[in-house]
Protein backbone atom coordinates (compact mmCIF):
# COMPACT_ATOMS: atom_id res chain seq x y z
CA UNK A 1 0.00 0.00 0.00
CA UNK A 2 1.12 3.40 -0.80
CA UNK A 3 0.17 7.04 -0.38
CA UNK A 4 1.42 8.97 -3.29
CA UNK A 5 0.97 12.80 -2.78
CA UNK A 6 2.10 15.08 -6.29
CA UNK A 7 1.22 18.69 -7.49
CA UNK A 8 3.38 20.82 -4.87
CA UNK A 9 5.86 23.18 -6.23
CA UNK A 10 6.94 26.85 -5.49
CA UNK A 11 3.98 29.42 -5.81
CA UNK A 12 4.09 33.41 -5.83
CA UNK A 13 1.60 34.69 -2.94
CA UNK A 14 -2.18 35.04 -4.83
CA UNK A 15 -1.41 31.75 -6.47
CA UNK A 16 -3.10 28.18 -6.80
CA UNK A 17 -2.17 24.96 -6.40
CA UNK A 18 -4.25 21.54 -6.72
CA UNK A 19 -2.86 18.55 -4.81
CA UNK A 20 -3.11 15.01 -5.34
CA UNK A 21 -2.89 11.58 -3.79
CA UNK A 22 -3.22 8.75 -5.00
CA UNK A 23 -4.02 5.85 -3.00
CA UNK A 24 -2.01 2.72 -4.05
CA UNK A 25 -3.18 -1.12 -2.63
CA UNK A 26 -6.32 0.57 -0.85
CA UNK A 27 -8.48 -0.03 -3.96
CA UNK A 28 -11.66 -2.84 -1.52
CA UNK A 29 -11.56 -0.12 1.22
CA UNK A 30 -10.88 3.54 -0.57
CA UNK A 31 -14.14 4.67 -1.10
CA UNK A 32 -15.48 3.49 2.77
CA UNK A 33 -12.71 5.45 4.36
CA UNK A 34 -12.32 9.29 5.45
CA UNK A 35 -9.29 10.27 4.05
CA UNK A 36 -7.74 13.94 4.84
CA UNK A 37 -4.36 16.20 3.87
CA UNK A 38 -2.23 17.05 6.59
CA UNK A 39 0.65 19.70 6.31
CA UNK A 40 3.86 19.84 7.88
CA UNK A 41 5.52 23.70 8.17
CA UNK A 42 9.23 24.03 9.35
CA UNK A 43 10.01 23.66 13.05
CA UNK A 44 5.98 22.41 12.79
CA UNK A 45 4.18 19.90 13.87
CA UNK A 46 1.61 18.09 11.59
CA UNK A 47 -1.64 19.16 11.49
CA UNK A 48 -5.07 18.26 9.61
CA UNK A 49 -6.19 20.50 7.41
CA UNK A 50 -8.74 19.07 5.61
CA UNK A 51 -10.97 15.94 5.85
CA UNK A 52 -13.54 14.29 3.31
CA UNK A 53 -16.04 11.79 4.43
CA UNK A 54 -16.81 8.25 2.68
CA UNK A 55 -19.99 10.15 1.35
CA UNK A 56 -17.92 13.42 0.22
CA UNK A 57 -18.54 15.60 2.92
CA UNK A 58 -15.81 18.02 3.26
CA UNK A 59 -14.63 19.31 6.42
CA UNK A 60 -11.78 21.89 6.97
CA UNK A 61 -9.79 23.82 9.27
CA UNK A 62 -11.59 27.81 9.92
CA UNK A 63 -8.05 29.18 9.29
CA UNK A 64 -7.74 28.16 5.72
CA UNK A 65 -11.79 27.01 4.74
CA UNK A 66 -12.31 29.98 2.28
CA UNK A 67 -8.70 29.30 0.77
CA UNK A 68 -8.65 25.47 0.77
CA UNK A 69 -10.73 22.75 -0.78
CA UNK A 70 -10.81 18.69 -0.27
CA UNK A 71 -12.54 16.62 -2.73
CA UNK A 72 -11.91 12.41 -3.98
CA UNK A 73 -12.56 10.41 -6.57
CA UNK A 74 -13.15 7.17 -5.84
CA UNK A 75 -12.67 5.46 -8.50
CA UNK A 76 -9.54 6.65 -9.40
CA UNK A 77 -9.23 6.16 -5.31
CA UNK A 78 -7.47 9.95 -5.24
CA UNK A 79 -8.02 12.83 -3.01
CA UNK A 80 -7.38 16.20 -4.02
CA UNK A 81 -7.33 19.57 -2.07
CA UNK A 82 -7.52 22.69 -4.31
CA UNK A 83 -5.39 25.19 -2.48
CA UNK A 84 -6.63 29.05 -3.60
CA UNK A 85 -5.20 32.40 -2.32
CA UNK A 86 -1.79 30.94 -1.13
CA UNK A 87 -0.18 32.72 1.47
CA UNK A 88 3.46 32.21 2.62
CA UNK A 89 2.21 30.83 5.94
CA UNK A 90 0.85 27.96 3.19
CA UNK A 91 4.21 26.62 2.78
CA UNK A 92 5.02 23.36 4.62
CA UNK A 93 4.79 19.77 3.25
CA UNK A 94 1.39 18.18 2.68
CA UNK A 95 0.59 14.65 2.85
CA UNK A 96 -2.56 12.67 2.49
CA UNK A 97 -3.76 9.95 4.72
CA UNK A 98 -6.36 7.37 5.88
CA UNK A 99 -8.28 9.00 8.48
CA UNK A 100 -9.05 7.02 12.02
CA UNK A 101 -12.39 9.30 12.89
CA UNK A 102 -12.47 9.35 16.86
CA UNK A 103 -14.38 12.40 17.58
CA UNK A 104 -14.67 15.74 16.28
CA UNK A 105 -12.95 17.41 13.66
CA UNK A 106 -10.00 18.00 13.44
CA UNK A 107 -7.95 17.41 16.89
CA UNK A 108 -9.52 13.48 16.72
CA UNK A 109 -9.04 12.36 13.54
CA UNK A 110 -6.11 10.80 12.94
CA UNK A 111 -3.14 9.09 10.18
CA UNK A 112 -3.98 5.35 9.78
CA UNK A 113 -1.14 4.77 7.45
CA UNK A 114 2.71 5.17 6.66
CA UNK A 115 2.59 8.50 5.36
CA UNK A 116 4.92 8.63 2.19
CA UNK A 117 7.14 11.43 1.28
CA UNK A 118 4.41 14.27 0.98
CA UNK A 119 4.50 17.09 -1.59
CA UNK A 120 6.45 20.18 -0.84
CA UNK A 121 5.01 23.16 -1.37
CA UNK A 122 6.21 27.00 -0.73
CA UNK A 123 4.67 30.17 -1.76
CA UNK A 124 7.34 32.75 -2.02
CA UNK A 125 7.78 35.56 -4.21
Amino acid sequence: VQLQASGGGLVQPGGSLRLSCVASGFEDIFSANYWGWFRQAPGKQRELVAAIGSGGWPQVVDSVKDRLAISRDNAENTVYLQMNSLKPEDTAAYYCNRLSVAGTFPDHYYGMDDWGAGTLVTVSS
